[in-house]
């Protein structure tokens, strides 16, 4: 049996956690959530009402019981504006996780990691469990883990690009580096992509506009959720090596079969 993915205090059976934006409507949106079987759910802070949660097309429709609610600081492109928004978050009752994002340029969406460091440093110290949006970068990893980060979650390409994993050798590179789990986060635009990170290793992987922007959400979430157990079985069976040869399947000697 494989063993659970840990997140802080939160222990999850999925290894796929789902985004709450862009869909066509808040009822595919709960479809596509329930068939994937996610856990945990993420919400952006800034685009909720956090005043009339009940009446809000994102909060309305989540079943807290069945989700964990990961409140995130979508659109803030300084440390402070994002220190902010997470203690917004935590006052309106959500709970010490936060997914954490400091943007620094409108065009690529790419992480301010400078500012993502700080920002990391100060909600740690306030008892949240910071789950940071990074680059690829194996240093910054380091060095957000030295900062109380609960995880790290490196860009597989830009977010909504769909590009798929862009850098592997990067990933591998932070998965050897860190000691804490290691979630790809952006950049996934079908099954295929999904699969090929948690080939790689990664403990999982976060997503949303590639199910809430596909033709059929609810169908690409059945098959996000085959993907990443897909995905995962292999990188836990073990591929055989590349060679440049071919090998013969049958083989005079060795192995029966």
């Amino acid at each position: 049996m494989d063993k659970p993915l840990q997140i802080g205090s939160h222990t999850l059976q999925s290894r796929l956690i789902l985004g709450t934006g862009k869909y066509p409507s808040p009822e595919i949106m709960r479809q596509a959530l329930e068939i994937s079987g996610t856990q945990m759910v993420t919400v952006a802070v800034r685009r909720v009402d956090l005043k009339n949660p009940e009446k809000d097309p994102v909060l309305g429709f989540l079943d807290t019981k069945r989700y964990t609610l990961l409140p995130n600081t979508a659109g803030c492109y300084t440390a402070e504006e994002a220190i902010r928004v997470a203690r917004l978050g935590k006052a309106a009752g959500f709970s010490n996780l936060i997914k954490l994002e400091v943007l620094g340029d409108e065009k690529t969406l790419l992480p301010d990691t400078e500012a993502l460091l700080e920002a990391t440093r100060i909600l740690v110290k306030e008892g949240f469990c910071v789950m940071p949006y990074t680059n690829d970068d194996p240093i910054v990893a380091k060095k957000l883990v030295e900062a109380g980060a609960c995880c790290v979650m490196p860009l597989a390409a830009p977010i909504g690009s769909g590009q798929g994993i862009l850098n592997s050798l990067n990933i591998r590179f932070i998965m050897e580096t860190v000691r804490v789990p290691v979630i790809v986060d952006a950049g996934v635009g079908t099954a295929s992509d999904a699969a090929i990170a948690m080939e790689l290793g990664v403990d999982g992987i976060l997503m949303n506009t590639a199910v809430a922007g596909a033709n059929d959400p609810v169908l690409m979430a059945h098959a996000m959720k085959q993907a990443v157990e897909s995905g995962r079985s292999a990188y836990r069976a073990g591929r055989i090596p590349r060679k440049i040869y071919a090998a013969p399947s049958s083989p005079e000697t060795g192995k029966v079969g």
